[in-house]
């Protein structure tokens, strides 16, 4: 079965894949507030899953990073405009410490293709 890497650099592809399967790296954005951030991160997982010939309907799981669990409901309220309601994914959301300080959430999902 073949890989395809998408967007590889040095350290990373932005997705990978594996037969019937697409994994995205985890998506981050620039903006002043988490719902900002959240739009123009899901905005990315649609252009890559696009991409491959997916798209958010075909979501397997979603695994949320939130710099600060206090943003949970305001990622919520873009997570929930954004997400296919009939063909909602697996998902887990945890806090954690990103990247840099400026990120406040990130996104990481695996699809369908």
């Amino acid at each position: 079965m073949s890989i395809e890497r998408i967007q590889p650099g040095p350290r990373m592809s932005q997705a990978v894949v594996h037969g019937d399967t697409v994994y995205l790296a985890g998506q981050v954005a620039e903006g002043d507030t988490v719902e900002a951030q959240s739009r123009a991160a899901l905005q990315r997982v649609d252009e890559l899953l696009a991409s491959v010939g997916s798209d958010k309907s075909k979501l397997l799981s979603a695994t949320i990073y939130l710099a600060d669990i206090a943003d949970f409901a305001a990622m919520n309220s873009v997570w929930d405009e954004w997400v296919d309601g009939a063909n909602p994914p697996a998902r887990a959301t945890v806090e954690a410490k990103l990247a840099t300080p400026d990120f406040r959430v990130e996104f990481a999902v695996i699809a369908a293709v």
